[in-house]
């Protein structure tokens, strides 16, 4: 089933999740929904929070940039066909050097920003098995998972922008935040008006 997307602004999206267990009500379903409703809205990415939980689970699939014909054939081969759950999962450590690339968010349509992020991380998660797991990624493939990590920690890439490009995008956040923005996929404003 597909779900609206929660879009900016919406408190869901600023609170820490909490972590989970195996027990948690039709986990399995919910996986099945994150998955349709990211590609629905044609994702690499989504988080618990974007569907309005404040739970510590999001899902990656980094095919649809594995034909970026910039990369090199190793780092296309290692996004290809990765697709994974992770479930509570928790930086070991970031390292590296810091690079720009341009981001988005489906919680954010129409905004894209340079963000800088360091090139490695190691984080250890549960799988949708509950297998423990603890990884390192580089390039593309850690900077998908450190954005979508951001949102079970209550951070967006806006955060991370510089005061000035903030203010910039301050009137557009807005108007995302009360429905005033065509999106091909359902959304969920925090601000909108309900009809009377």
């Amino acid at each position: 089933m597909t779900l609206p997307i929660v879009a900016y602004g919406d408190p869901v999206l600023r609170k820490v999740g909490k972590e989970i267990d195996a027990e948690y009500p039709k986990l399995n379903e919910l996986i099945a929904n994150m998955w349709e409703t990211m590609y629905n809205a044609n994702g690499v990415g989504l988080a618990a929070p974007q569907i309005g939980l404040a739970i510590r689970i999001f899902l990656v699939d980094t095919t649809p940039f594995a034909d970026d014909e910039e990369l090199s054939d190793e780092e296309q081969n290692a996004l290809n066909g990765f697709k994974k759950v992770f479930i509570n999962a928790k930086f070991e450590e970031e390292v590296g050097t810091e690079w720009a690339f341009n981001e988005g968010c489906l919680s954010i349509p129409d905004v894209r920003e340079d963000v800088k992020r360091k090139d490695t991380i190691t984080l250890t998660y549960h799988d949708e098995d509950f297998n423990q797991k603890t990884e390192t990624y580089t390039g593309l493939l850690a900077r998908v998972i450190q954005h979508e990590y951001d949102h079970i920690e209550g951070v967006l890439f806006t955060d991370k922008l510089s005061p000035l490009k903030k203010r910039l995008l301050k009137g557009r956040l807005s108007n995302i935040s009360k429905g005033k923005i065509k999106v091909d996929y359902r959304m969920r404003f925090p601000e909108m008006k309900k009809g009377r």
